[in-house]
């Protein structure tokens, strides 16, 4: 029979009910629960329930990171501004951003990941989902910094470039759960250089034009 406290909550909020005791689980313990039969007995609903959304604490991990990504993407999308930005800023913009909406999350992501921040290699299952539509949004950064030439179109090298933005992704993520600088400032100073040193790669460079001449003489002779 179920309680009073699943009976007076509508469907559609037993997603919300589990992340966010999948949350104060870990921030007041430390760690992930160790029994999903357990942790529904501690939200007061039916294991059976529980599965209805979720099949593993690592589904509820996911779910968790996926959201902080689609919560950044809504911050940004609501500045007009940020249409105008060139590839390299709406990068920049998605890195400052994404670092404020993990902020709000501090000290549970410390609580899981803090002992896992010098390598995550491979990384955790828990940020395959993020990492797939992290490299969409990616993409559609690159097609934009190609068309505008901010981004130079190189054979092979350039289909990798979504992966080279997730690697500095995971170093920002990496870089910010070890910062104790105030206000996270190094966090900060580490994001603004190392994606101007990322677009300067990906941009086109004294070596491009080298390469263009040579096939031009080639092409030619």
């Amino acid at each position: 029979m179920e309680t009073a406290t699943v009976k007076n909550t509508n469907k559609k909020d037993y997603r919300k009910l589990i992340l966010e005791g999948f949350v104060n689980h870990v921030l007041e313990n430390g760690t992930a629960p160790n029994s999903i039969f357990k942790f529904a007995k501690e939200l007061k609903m039916k294991e059976a329930d529980f599965y209805t959304y979720f099949t593993s604490f690592d589904a509820i991990k996911s779910a968790i990171w996926v959201q902080i990504f689609e919560d950044t993407i809504s911050q940004l999308e609501a500045q007009e501004v940020y249409r105008e930005y060139s590839a390299r800023e709406k990068f920049l913009g998605f890195l400052f951003t994404w670092i404020e909406e993990l902020k709000k999350n501090r000290s549970y992501l410390l609580s899981l990941y803090e002992h896992r921040s010098k390598a995550m290699n491979p990384i955790p299952s828990e940020l395959k989902e993020f990492k797939e539509k992290f490299k969409d949004f990616a993409s559609d950064i690159i097609m934009e910094g190609k068309e505008t030439q901010e981004i130079a179109n190189r054979p092979v090298i350039s289909d990798r470039y979504d992966e080279a933005l997730w690697i500095q992704v995971l170093f920002v993520l990496k870089y910010w759960l070890d910062d104790n600088s105030p206000r996270f400032e190094k966090t900060d100073a580490a994001i603004e250089k190392s994606v101007n040193l990322a677009f300067d790669l990906m941009g086109k460079s004294a070596l491009d034009s080298f390469l263009d001449f040579a096939k031009f003489l080639y092409q030619n002779k």
